[in-house]
């Protein structure tokens, strides 16, 4: 790498200005959270308020020393603005303050960077970061002199600047090649499904919304869960088995957050392709955080953003331990599901959940009276390999009479390899 990530405890500066011309401005408390996330080390938090930002420092004369004041007192090694500076600003700000300086994206990029497990999800914060530092390489060198002409003076032609834009173009192309093969293996994988039919329910939401202690609490997996943002960023999928709709997958994926920057939805397109080819998905709701509608409304501009706002939906209130409130299930006009109140930590409402999914993906359901002759043996046993049978009583001549409810899906796959069973007369 050609700038290290910072390292765990480092003593910060914090920097946000309420910037009259934005519409959407960036929350001054979650921009502490990120930090902590990091690892860093809040001292001071700056505080102010612009019409514009200024082209050259994105703060003003005033503030700039006011910031320089809190790094030489604290002794900070970094600044962090609650913004997105661009690579000139960057360098004119770290120029004045002789420290390091780091914007919201570089910041969100370091947790990616410190959270990634799989190799799948290393390449994807690699990615993301390449294309965020290939803008700012110039911070890097700007002690280097650039190509001379003349007589002894005279270079192999390029600049160590352009020799490194050079290696970064070419690491970035061989990323994105495996990335592609990451993606058409995740293809292969959901295409699998598909043929088999077997729904895929996807966890969204914002970050810390309690997304995979969900998971944890329905699959009885043991993804890490922790009051953090981006505890979770590598995908995992668990099958689950309902009792109403036969077996489902569940796919705990990365929260969202507030202008999550577009290289990151770039960098993670195959990771976010599981919510985009999802049957239904399951939106996780912190019930108890403040600014809780604007958290809502971040999440559905992603997920217009990478084309699953068509996708049908259950909002899913999470957290209701903090609120004097019992779990339960809010119906729309047509009388289908549509949120769920509950408490993942503690498993209060989770069955409501169950019961709600599988109202939503148990839709076309097939409930038939059969009768089996003794030849059919190998039909009964499948159905009750599916959990299909939800009664059975034998004739006097040995004929099975059953009553099986399950899948459409399932049952038409039956159908293709059994002879069809006689209705029960």
């Amino acid at each position: 790498m050609f700038f290290e990530r910072p390292a765990s405890g480092e003593r910060a500066v914090l920097v946000h200005l309420t910037i009259a011309s934005e519409d959407e401005r960036e929350d001054p408390r979650e921009f502490e959270e990120l930090v902590l996330s990091a690892g860093g080390d809040p001292v001071a938090f700056v505080m102010g308020s612009r019409s514009v930002p200024d082209s050259r420092t994105f703060v003003g004369s005033g503030k700039l020393e006011e910031i320089a004041a809190e790094v030489a007192l604290h002794e900070a090694e970094i600044v962090m603005f609650n913004h997105a500076l661009s690579p000139s600003q960057e360098r004119n700000l770290e120029r004045e303050l002789k420290c390091r300086v780091l914007d919201r994206t570089g910041l969100i990029l370091d947790i990616f960077a410190q959270r990634a497990r799989t190799h799948e999800g290393k390449l994807q914060v690699e990615l993301a970061q390449l294309q965020h530092m290939s803008t700012r390489l110039v911070r890097g060198w700007t002690h280097l002199e650039r190509q001379k002409g003349g007589i002894g003076l005279r270079g192999p032609g390029e600049t160590q600047l352009e020799t490194d834009r050079r290696l970064l173009r070419a690491r970035i192309k061989s990323i994105q090649a495996r990335l592609r093969k990451v993606q058409r293996q995740r293809d292969q994988g959901r295409r699998s499904r598909r043929r088999a039919e077997v729904p895929t329910i996807a966890l969204v939401g914002y970050t810390n919304a309690g997304k995979s202690t969900l998971f944890n609490r329905l699959t009885g997996a043991a993804v890490f869960a922790a009051d953090q943002l981006f505890a979770t960023l590598d995908p995992t999928l668990r099958r689950l088995d309902l009792d109403e709709a036969g077996p489902v997958i569940l796919a705990d994926t990365v929260g969202f957050i507030a202008h999550l920057p577009h290289k990151l939805v770039e960098a993670f397109k195959a990771t976010l392709e599981e919510t985009v080819s999802a049957d239904l998905l399951l939106h996780v709701i912190d019930v108890a955080a403040e600014a809780r509608e604007d958290n809502i409304h971040q999440v559905e501009a992603v997920l217009e953003e990478i084309g699953a706002a068509e996708i049908p939906l259950l909002q899913v209130y999470n957290k209701l331990d903090l609120l004097e409130q019992s779990p339960r299930i809010d119906y729309d006009e047509a009388g289908k599901p549509e949120r769920v109140w509950l408490s993942a930590s503690s498993g209060a409402g989770c069955e409501l959940l169950v019961k709600a999914i599988a109202e939503l993906v148990g839709d076309d359901m097939v409930e038939e009276e059969l009768q089996l002759d003794p030849e059919q043996g190998s039909l009964r046993a499948a159905l009750y390999r599916l959990g299909a049978v939800a009664a059975e009583h034998y004739s006097e001549d040995g004929v099975a009479h059953l009553n099986v409810r399950l899948p459409r899906a399932d049952w038409n796959r039956l159908m293709k390899v059994a002879p069809e069973p006689a209705p029960w007369e």
